[in-house]
């Protein structure tokens, strides 16, 4: 079985490398070729001798997803598909602003969270991605958008806000993330890289302990009552245990004996930021009444927070319409009134199924096209 490198950060390439007779530095090499470069042929890799090469193509290779279709909306948003076998599928986003370049990358193919407003959520999980599935996302976009060789990068940014819930795949999120954070590799900072949680606790503070990076909370609701029916994990962590969370996520960790050396490290870097995202989709009749401005305050009180309000996309059979935008507009002012930084997401690249909410609606729809087409 061929070993795919794109699954390997520093730590287990530097095993694999010696291992193979190497010495370690040359994981640091095969780092920047794979993903600084965009290398995937080890022919190219000329500052490796011409034996190592060969021994590695004997057991190894970069296997990056298949890409199935590239779609560009008109506001220059950018959404690969990309195969996950079986007849699966994963979509990743390219969001180009004036000074950053943010990419939406998922972690699971469907999900489990049934969030009664996502389309993903109606999907259902299929299965976990890999951390080469996960970090091939980020390979195949820089591939995409020229920017291998360079570097200015064009994706300045990674949020995992995709298909699917990062903090029930960490196992492979992790490793994902150290290497979007190496220097050897894509050299991300902390503060850049964001990972959303519908609030899934224990993972929360094992994301705080083996790689903090910025951190969102789906949280949609003010109240048990309400954030059960909308996000039906808060049924088994409701509100007072993911606000605890969210105060622990944010503390700076005292290292300990027993904690690996790698652990060590980000424990005394402690929290990215000194805040927390909470995402709130605004539904029209739902969620947006100021009531629930007042109440999300009062519930947010001893979190140091920021809101980002996102304006519900629709889908079909949702059930849902989006607010109307006085409604928005009023509901932010609350918060603004409150002394809380509240900012209203611009919705991007619907026009391609790519805005928040409605990627993967249709997935298994055009995986099936494409194989029909391909087959004819």
């Amino acid at each position: 079985m061929t070993l795919n490198l794109l699954d390997y950060d520093l730590e287990r390439l530097t095993g694999l490398i010696t291992d193979l007779g190497e010495k370690p530095f040359r994981a640091r090499q095969l780092l920047k070729w794979i993903h600084q470069y965009g290398a995937d042929d080890f022919a190219s890799m000329t500052d490796l001798a011409k034996a190592f090469r060969e021994r590695l193509a004997g057991v190894a290779g970069v296997l990056p997803p298949e890409l199935l279709r590239h779609s560009v909306a008109s506001d220059g948003t950018q959404k690969w598909l990309l195969s996950a076998g079986g007849g699966n599928a994963v979509e990743v986003v390219f969001i180009p602003e004036q000074e950053r370049g943010t990419l939406c990358v998922s972690s699971q193919v469907g999900c489990a969270m049934a969030c009664t407003f996502c389309s993903t959520g109606r999907q259902g999980l299929n299965r976990n991605l890999t951390a080469g599935e996960i970090l091939g996302q980020l390979w195949w976009a820089n591939k995409a958008l020229g920017a291998v060789h360079k570097r200015d990068r064009a994706v300045s940014n990674v949020v995992f806000m995709g298909m699917g819930e990062p903090l029930l795949n960490l196992d492979n999120v992790i490793p994902a993330l150290h290497v979007m954070l190496d220097d050897h590799a894509y050299g991300l900072s902390r503060r850049r890289v964001t990972v959303s949680t519908s609030g899934i606790v224990p993972n929360m503070d094992r994301l705080r302990e083996e790689c903090p990076v910025a951190l969102a909370v789906s949280l949609h609701a003010p109240n048990d009552g309400l954030r059960d029916e909308l996000v039906p994990v808060n049924r088994k962590y409701p509100l007072r245990e993911l606000m605890a969370a969210c105060r622990r996520y944010l503390e700076a960790a005292e290292s300990t004996d027993s904690a690996s050396p790698a652990a060590r490290k980000w424990q005394r870097a402690g929290a990215p930021r000194d805040f927390i995202t909470f995402e709130y989709v605004l539904l029209d009749g739902v969620n947006d009444h100021p009531r629930h401005a007042r109440e999300l305050v009062a519930v947010t009180e001893d979190v140091p927070c920021k809101f980002n309000l996102i304006p519900f996309n629709p889908f079909p059979h949702s059930g849902y319409t989006r607010s109307a935008p006085d409604a928005v507009r009023r509901f932010r002012d609350i918060l603004g009134q409150a002394g809380r930084i509240a900012t209203v997401r611009r919705t991007r690249g619907d026009d391609i199924d790519a805005a928040c909410g409605q990627l993967a609606g249709r997935v298994r729809e055009r995986t099936r096209r494409l194989a029909a087409e391909t087959t004819r």
